[in-house]
């Protein structure tokens, strides 16, 4: 997608964390969860909040390459898989499991998981329409054309005004 083409959606820290304790608040009927998988590097700060709402001290990571800085790769490329013991449970099956993203876009990431582990929970903070009906919960839905800057990935800078054709 061009950067003209695309809809900036800058997320501060504040709200992120508001953000994530929301998808904790919704998971917190939806287990048990005998264990966590954070799809890294996004999933990464979710998870963390979540788990500690949730109370899951068991996290593995589930390390996929998806987005260069600026732009999503054409096939996602698993870097690292999750560990046998994780990868077991519920039979194999990956039942008592949840799965925890930032973002779900296309949803080649969230495919890739419901093949390792076929009964996991997957939850995302933010879903985009292709990559919806992948998740079993997220938070806020945002447009396909939209692309989220995460506070990460951001730093503090001046912001043209929309008159001044800043998007």
């Amino acid at each position: 997608m061009s950067d003209e083409a695309r809809k900036p959606f800058p997320v501060s820290w504040d709200q992120f964390h508001r953000d994530a304790r929301a998808l904790a608040w919704r998971l917190s009927g939806a287990g048990p969860f005998e264990a966590m998988v954070a799809v890294t590097r996004g999933g990464l700060v979710p998870a963390a909040i979540v788990a500690r709402e949730i109370g899951i001290r068991v996290i593995d990571t589930l390390c996929v390459s998806s987005y260069s800085h600026t732009s999503q790769v054409s096939e996602p490329q698993v870097l690292k898989g999750i560990s046998d013991a994780v990868a077991r449970l519920g039979g194999g099956t990956g039942k008592g499991l949840l799965v925890v993203e930032d973002l779900v876009d296309t949803g080649k990431t969230a495919r890739i998981v419901r093949d390792l582990v076929p009964q996991a929970h997957i939850a995302a903070v933010y879903a985009k329409p292709m990559g919806r009906p992948l998740v079993d919960t997220f938070i806020t839905e945002v447009s396909q054309d939209t692309w989220i800057f995460f506070p990460w990935d951001t730093g503090l800078s001046y912001l043209p005004p929309i008159k001044d054709g800043a998007a």
